[in-house]
C-alpha cells in the first residue's frame, strides 16, 4: 500500500517535471539566444551613432579612437565609404551571433559575439532547472512517504480491528484517524462490534438459561429410569426361584425393561453431559473438556441405541474398519455427532448404514454412508448451513453437529454426495501407534 502510494505520487511528479521542465528549457534557451542577438544589435546601433557623430564633428575614425567604445568580448567591423574597413577585437569562429546596423551607402557596423557565452548561460540555466527539479522530487518523495504513512497506518489498524472482530473479540476500539473515509469505516466496525457483542451475550444467556432449565427434568428422568431398573431387578429376584410360565414371562419382560431402561439411562446421561457442556461454554467460551477416549465404545454405543429403530424400518446399521482407535475430544459431543449422522441416514437415506473407522495421518476418521439417493447436487456442502434441508426438516441437525465437531478441534465434512459419505475427523491420541488402515 505504502509503496503504491509513493510510486504513484513520484510518477505524477516526474511526469509534471518532464513536461514543464522540457518546455522551460526550450523557452529559456530561446530567450537567452534572443537576448544575445538583441545585445549585439544594440551595440551595432550604438557604434553607428558614435561613428556618425565623429564624422559630423570632422573627427577621425580609427581603430585607436574606437577601441574604447567596443566591449572586450565583441568583434566589431566598421565599414566607411571610401575607406578600408576597421576591425576591432578577436574574430570569432563559425556559429557566432551577429548584429548589423547602418545604411549600405553610409556607415555599416557589424558586431559579432562568440556563442560560447550563450552556451555557458544556457548550461547554468539547465543546472538551475535540474536542481529545482531534484528538490521537487525529494519534496515529493517526503510528502508521499508522509501521506502513505498517514493512510496506510490507519488501514493496518482497521485490518487488525477486523481480524480481532473475526476471531471472537467484539470489543470496539473507538479510534479515529482524521480521514473522513477511514473514520466512516471505523464507525461501521465499532457499531458491528457492539452488535456482535450484544448478540453473543444474548446467545450465551439463552444457552445458559436453556441448559439450566433442562438439567432439572433430565435429572428427574434419570432418577425415574433408575427406579425402573431397580424395579426390574426386584421382579427378576422375586421370580428367580419360580419356574412357572407366568413368572418366566414376567422375568423375561423385566429383563427387557431393564435393558431398555439402561439404554435410556445412558442416553440421558450423555444428554446431561452435553447440556452441562453448553452451560459451561456459555459461562466461559474458552473452557474445554476434550479428553482421550475409546472411539470403539462410542461407535458401539450408538449402533446399539439405533439398532431397534433400524430393525423396525427393515434396515440395518453396521460398522467396519479399524478397531482399537483412541481419539481426543468430548465423548458426549462425539456421540451426539454420530447420532445426528445415523438419524439423518434413517430419515433421508436408504438401505444399510455403515460406520467405518480409519486413520488419516494424525487423525481418526469415522465415515457414515448409506445406500440411499444421496445429497442433491444443488445442495452440496450447503447441507451444513442452518435452515438448509433437502427434505421437510429444520436443517439444524448437521449444522449443530458440525459446530460440536469443531468445538472439539475436529471437523465434519461431506466427502461424497452419491452415495452419501459423511466423515467426522478427530485428533488422534498422542501415544496411539501410527499404523495405516
Amino acid at each position: 500500500m505504502r509503496r503504491r502510494l509513493i510510486n504513484s505520487t513520484l510518477a505524477v511528479v516526474l511526469v509534471v517535471i518532464a513536461v514543464f521542465g522540457v518546455s522551460l528549457v526550450i523557452v529559456e534557451t530561446r530567450t537567452i539566444e534572443e537576448s544575445a542577438r538583441e545585445s549585439v544589435r544594440s551595440d551595432a546601433a550604438r557604434l553607428v551613432s558614435v561613428v556618425e557623430s565623429r564624422l559630423v564633428a570632422e573627427e577621425s575614425v580609427t581603430a585607436a579612437s574606437m577601441r574604447s567604445q567596443v566591449p572586450h568580448d565583441r568583434h566589431v567591423r566598421i565599414e566607411l565609404p571610401g575607406q578600408p574597413p576597421i576591425e576591432l577585437g578577436e574574430h570569432p569562429g563559425e556559429g557566432a551571433i551577429e548584429g548589423r546596423a547602418g545604411e549600405p551607402d553610409d556607415v555599416i557596423v557589424t558586431v559579432r559575439q562568440d556563442d560560447d557565452r550563450v552556451r555557458e548561460e544556457v548550461g547554468r540555466t539547465l543546472l538551475i532547472i535540474l536542481a529545482v527539479a531534484l528538490l521537487a522530487v525529494v519534496a515529493a518523495v517526503l510528502l508521499a512517504v508522509q501521506q502513505a504513512r498517514r493512510v496506510a497506518a490507519p488501514l493496518t489498524d482497521l485490518a487488525e480491528t477486523a481480524e480481532r472482530l473475526g476471531s471472537g473479540d467484539p470489543r470496539p476500539r473507538h479510534r479515529r484517524y482524521g480521514v473522513p473515509e477511514l473514520d466512516r469505516v471505523a464507525d461501521v466496525l465499532d457499531a458491528s462490534a457492539e452488535r456482535i457483542a450484544r448478540m453473543l451475550t444474548a446467545e450465551r444467556r439463552l444457552a445458559a438459561d436453556a441448559s439450566h432449565q433442562l438439567r432439572t427434568p433430565l435429572t428427574a428422568l434419570s432418577m425415574r429410569l433408575e427406579e425402573i431398573v431397580t424395579a426390574a431387578d426386584a421382579i427378576e429376584t422375586a421370580g428367580a426361584g419360580d419356574i412357572t410360565d407366568a413368572t418366566g414371562t414376567a422375568h423375561a419382560a423385566a429383563s427387557t425393561i431393564r435393558e431398555e431402561a439402561l439404554v435410556g439411562l445412558a442416553q440421558v446421561e450423555r444428554l446431561t453431559d452435553v447440556v452441562q457442556r453448553l452451560l459451561t461454554n456459555s459461562r466461559d467460551p474458552r473452557s474445554g473438556s476434550a479428553v482421550g477416549f475409546d472411539l470403539d465404545e462410542v461407535v458401539k454405543q450408538q449402533i446399539e441405541e439405533w439398532r431397534p429403530a433400524y430393525r423396525k424400518a427393515g434396515r440395518a446399521v453396521v460398522r467396519s474398519g479399524r478397531q482399537g482407535l483412541r481419539a481426543v475430544g468430548t465423548p458426549g459431543a462425539v456421540a451426539q455427532v454420530l447420532a445426528t449422522l445415523i438419524e439423518n441416514a434413517l430419515m433421508h437415506g436408504g438401505g444399510a448404514v455403515a460406520l467405518r473407522t480409519r486413520i488419516a495421518g494424525n487423525q481418526v476418521v469415522v465415515e457414515a454412508t448409506d445406500e440411499g439417493p444421496g445429497v442433491d447436487q444443488e445442495l452440496g456442502s450447503r447441507v451444513f448451513e442452518r435452515t438448509v434441508s433437502g427434505r421437510n426438516s429444520t436443517g439444524l441437525g448437521l449444522a449443530v453437529a458440525r459446530d460440536l465437531a469443531e468445538a472439539d478441534g475436529g471437523r465434519l465434512e461431506l466427502l461424497q454426495q452419491r452415495p452419501p459419505v459423511f466423515a467426522l475427523f478427530l485428533s488422534r491420541e498422542a501415544d496411539e501407534p501410527s499404523a495405516g488402515d
